[in-house]
């Protein structure tokens, strides 16, 4: 099965616009399509940027909503710890991503961000857009 992070933003996104681009990519997590790896300090972030009052106020995010998609993530992904560093990234804060991916056995990282984007591959991770990733699980069926 395909193993995957998804960058918060990502998330952040499907949560903001259920019927948007990005959205699907939930679903074929609640499908069971791919395993979604995650560490705990992703799901922080994730969760400081859903209290934010600018985002909470600005996209009008219901508390079920937000509850629905964390217990997804907790329920059906899986949380690893990275065991390892890496230095490869322009953003330094974006390496964490990467570790994960790599404790994770993840194929892929799931992301919008350029500074991720730009190095295409590392080791045994593919960095690929949304729309790439939903080709990819397409193509797997």
């Amino acid at each position: 099965m395909i193993r995957a992070v998804i960058d918060t933003n990502i998330l952040l996104r499907a949560l903001i616009k259920p019927l948007g681009t990005v959205a699907p990519i939930v679903v074929r997590v609640e499908d069971r399509k791919f395993t979604l790896v995650y560490s705990q300090q992703l799901l922080d972030e994730l969760i400081e940027k859903l209290e934010l009052p600018r985002i909470r106020l600005k996209y009008e995010l219901d508390n079920a909503d937000i509850e629905k998609l964390l217990t997804l993530i907790v329920r059906l992904g899986e949380r690893v710890e990275p065991d390892r560093k890496v230095d490869v990234c322009r953003d330094p804060d974006d390496n964490h991503v990467i570790e994960v991916a790599l404790a994770g056995n993840a194929g892929f990282v799931v992301t919008g961000d350029e500074d991720l984007l730009v190095l295409k591959q590392f080791e045994t991770v593919s960095f690929i857009t949304p729309r790439e990733f939903l080709a990819a699980l397409d193509e797997a069926e």
